[in-house]
């Protein structure tokens, strides 16, 4: 295994630069595998310019895994597998929305995963889920393992889970990858969403269990604000976002039947979220997929430039 050494901002050893192509992205496996720089030509993540605050403050950044849960939960109890948690109101390893509820599972800053490999171009990383402050929040052990390729105007991360007991493990985590263009306004950007099922939320943004048709979107940005769960219709979904000449898109490409769509007022990012399953799954078990001893699940998306 090669490293070069990479200035980061959290001062993460284990931190590691890939490049194909004029495409580079820099990940900190000491910090969640958390992705903190996706360029080519530009850079297009956000929420990299103070992360030492973010990791403080329980917040997300960059390319963030959600594990294990992606969005929220509708409540501090859940059940799966003949085995029942309650998580704690004010843990200091989870982050919490405006009414309390957890969301985006135990916060990246507090997950050092292993290198296991670095190349020039590609690198391997694992987190072995058996501790108990995390037990405590999902008793479910099992191993994580993300890899990251980098290639000619492209990023494909791939992430695979394994059970390591006789408990079959519930698949419910996702990405949050904040992404922007630089030098054009927000609401001059360019958005194509595919044809959808676009999934109806509470007032809490918690999925009701039904869902509506969605006839695709192709249209600039403007004074839209996005915070929508879909369901894709088949294996395989692409979104995108373009200004200035650049597109950026998010290929859905395995085990991604879900996305959420992230576009507030007043900021210069939007995400496009993988996710597994939709939010509020561990509770309502919608989408809801879990792997048995001996399995392993894998899921696949990439970034692409153009």
């Amino acid at each position: 295994m090669v490293t070069t050494p990479v200035p980061n901002p959290l001062d993460d050893p284990t931190a590691a630069r890939i490049a194909g192509g004029d495409t580079e992205a820099t990940f900190l496996p000491g910090h969640g595998m958390l992705g903190i720089s996706l360029r080519h030509q530009v850079e297009f993540l956000r929420r990299i310019d103070d992360l030492k605050t973010y990791a403080a403050k329980n917040r997300t950044a960059g390319i963030p895994f959600l594990f294990p849960w992606a969005n929220r939960l509708a409540g501090l109890q859940y059940e799966v597998e003949d085995r029942g948690v309650t998580l704690s109101a004010h843990s200091a390893l989870l982050r919490y929305d405006e009414n309390g509820l957890p969301m985006h599972g135990m916060m990246w800053s507090h997950l050092a995963w292993s290198l296991e490999d670095a190349g020039p171009d590609r690198l391997t990383a694992r987190f072995d889920w058996s501790k108990p402050q995390g037990l405590v929040v999902f008793p479910y052990p099992c191993r994580l393992t993300m890899t990251a390729i980098a290639a000619p105007a492209s990023l494909t991360i791939e992430t695979a889970l394994t059970p390591t007991s006789d408990i079959g493990v519930p698949v419910s985590f996702g990405f949050h990858p904040y992404l922007g263009l630089p030098d054009v306004p927000r609401e001059d950007w360019r958005v194509h969403l595919p044809p959808m099922r676009h999934l109806v939320l509470d007032d809490r943004k918690i999925p009701t269990g039904q869902a509506e048709p969605f006839g695709g979107l192709d249209d600039m940005l403007g004074a839209r604000a996005f915070d929508d769960g879909f369901a894709l219709l088949g294996d395989q979904a692409t979104l995108s976002v373009a200004a200035g000449g650049r597109r950026i898109s998010v290929d859905l490409l395995e085990g991604y039947p879900y996305t959420q769509v992230y576009a507030p007022l007043g900021h210069d990012y939007l995400a496009f979220e993988p996710m597994t399953a939709p939010a509020n799954a561990l509770i309502s078990g919608t989408g809801l997929r879990i792997i048995k001893p001996g399995d392993t699940f894998s899921a696949k998306f990439r970034f692409r430039i153009e």
